[in-house]
């Protein structure tokens, strides 16, 4: 007696390139462009998908807490996988996620300029701008990532 079995194929699931230090310094050399078209002196990093490190700049002439604020930033913007502007509005006290910048061990930042980055509808890091007002630090990611091609 012979049994049959049918085999379902599997679909294997996309990859997608993940972010690489190439990227993160195009990222940078365009968020400096940017700023520097607005007279902004900051700094600025990137995250890859885990939340690490991958690029970083602090122009000579920004204040020191801007380089933990554009990480802090970024960190933000990948977690929640949503730009750090538009996350503003709901962590004030009657927001929906009023408690959520206290609720883990690595502090949020909701200020405008942090953004999650995507290559293919994927999440693969996030770019942080800080120094400036915050809608100039968000202007800046938004033209960095443009510019790049991973909004």
């Amino acid at each position: 007696m012979s049994t049959t079995t049918s085999v379902t194929p599997v679909t294997p699931i996309p990859t997608v390139r993940p972010l690489t230090t190439r990227d993160a310094e195009g990222l940078i050399d365009a968020a400096v462009r940017a700023a520097e078209g607005l007279g902004v002196r900051g700094s600025v990093s990137v995250l890859d998908a885990g939340g690490h490190l991958l690029g970083f700049r602090r122009d000579d002439a920004a204040v020191l807490i801007s380089g933990e604020t554009s990480t802090r930033k970024a960190y933000t913007a990948l977690q929640l996988d949503a730009p750090t502007a538009d996350l503003v509005e709901l962590v004030r006290p009657d927001g929906l996620f009023h408690t959520l910048p206290t609720a883990l061990d690595r502090p949020l930042l909701f200020l405008a300029g942090g953004v999650p980055l995507h290559r293919d509808g994927r999440l693969i890091g996030a770019l942080g701008f800080g120094g400036g007002a915050p809608e100039q630090d968000h202007r800046i990611v938004t033209e960095a990532t443009a510019e790049v091609g991973l909004a």
